[in-house]
């Protein structure tokens, strides 16, 4: 367990205007226009559950060509939205000058977005310049499923002298295609939990569903395993937005959504036992969905052999499968025995597969 240094609830941050918690943060990806930032924000607020309003100024790109957000146009549009709806604003930074120019439009909170946070010297450079001001940061979870580069971006943006901090879940980009847009892997931010037990987590269930379809599962999953918050994606109109479009909700669907979801009582910690399970339930998932994949490749591998007119059962094939993941397991501290059973359990079930599609 590492305790940060003098982390501070988010119901704290600040002396006036204090945020409501759970913390609901919603606006649009990308800051596209005045109209539309200032159109989605005045609507956010008449919800009256929305604490922080997001907007991305600098949308990182993966190739070029594609909208990039509007820059320093879009801090004047939050700037008025302050001024206008009584809201906090969040943007994304990801340079030492996107930090400077957030401050120079007094932005409340900011981001660092998943790209960033996979590259400690990135990390690092935007730690150093966060020497000089004292805002809350929000970071994002990597791209892939690395708790120690999450973590280690959460040390380091704590060191800077920032103790107004959280961490957000976005999910991890998937090695195969699956309904969702990133796998919530929900084990790897309740171990960051159970590691940093005073330090909030806020859930992203946008990024995670990619549809706004899966939200509602995605969101509930988040607030009951004890997550201090939610960032949803609004905006006025989500088939014309510029980037994300299928992930964002109207602000009426998001008050349709926030109002069917239960908000369980959170002033007591989830208690030990409660957070392994969680992690056991997650991790029998993953493993229920690899094993419909091998078995998606077993049925290949039947298709194969009858066309080639081969038998089902390749002696020298299992004694290999055996040898090796018998090796491979104990080096995982697994029983030998424990291994055997379980091949042979998945082998039997290949082996009656592939004798279905053989003997069609």
């Amino acid at each position: 367990m590492s305790n940060l240094h003098n982390i501070i609830p988010i119901d704290k941050w600040f002396t006036t205007n204090s945020l409501k918690t759970p913390l609901i943060i919603a606006g649009p990806c990308s800051a596209e226009s005045e109209y539309q930032v200032l159109e989605t924000a005045k609507k956010l607020a008449e919800i009256g559950k929305i604490s922080v309003f997001r907007a991305g100024a600098w949308k990182p790109r993966t190739r070029p060509g594609n909208f990039e957000g509007m820059g320093e146009k879009a801090l004047v549009w939050l700037k008025k939205v302050k001024q206008e709806t009584g809201l906090r604003v969040c943007t994304e930074v990801a340079t030492v000058e996107h930090i400077h120019k957030a401050i120079e439009y007094n932005i409340d909170i900011l981001w660092i977005g998943a790209r960033t946070v996979a590259n400690p010297f990135a990390i690092q450079v935007l730690a150093d310049a966060f020497l000089q001001y004292d805002v809350p940061i929000l970071i994002k979870n990597p791209i892939n499923p690395d708790i120690e580069l999450w973590q280690g971006a959460i040390e380091r943006i704590n060191r800077a002298g920032i103790n107004r901090i959280a961490a957000i879940h976005r999910g991890f980009y998937p090695f195969e295609k699956t309904n969702l847009r990133n796998v919530p892997k929900w084990e790897i931010p309740i171990e960051l939990k159970t590691r940093i037990h005073n330090l909030p987590i806020i859930g992203d269930p946008s990024h995670i569903s990619g549809s706004t379809k899966y939200l509602k599962d995605i969101s509930q999953k988040a607030l009951d395993i004890n997550f201090d918050g939610l960032m949803i994606e609004t905006h006025i109109n989500p088939k014309e937005a510029l980037s994300d479009a299928k992930q964002q909700l109207t602000p009426k669907g998001l008050e349709n959504l926030l109002n069917e979801l239960i908000f369980r009582k959170n002033n007591v910690s989830l208690k030990e036992i409660e957070i392994l399970r969680e992690q056991i339930d997650s991790i029998d998932n993953q493993l229920l969905e690899m094993l419909a994949k091998r078995m998606e490749v077993i049925e290949k591998i039947g298709a194969y052999k009858k066309e080639n007119n081969i038998t089902i059962f390749q002696l020298r094939r299992w004694e290999q499968i055996i040898k090796t993941r018998n090796k491979f397991g104990e080096s995982l501290g697994l029983d030998k025995n424990f291994i055997k059973k379980i091949l042979q359990i998945i082998h039997k079930e290949s082996i009656i597969n592939q004798d279905k599609i053989i003997n069609k």
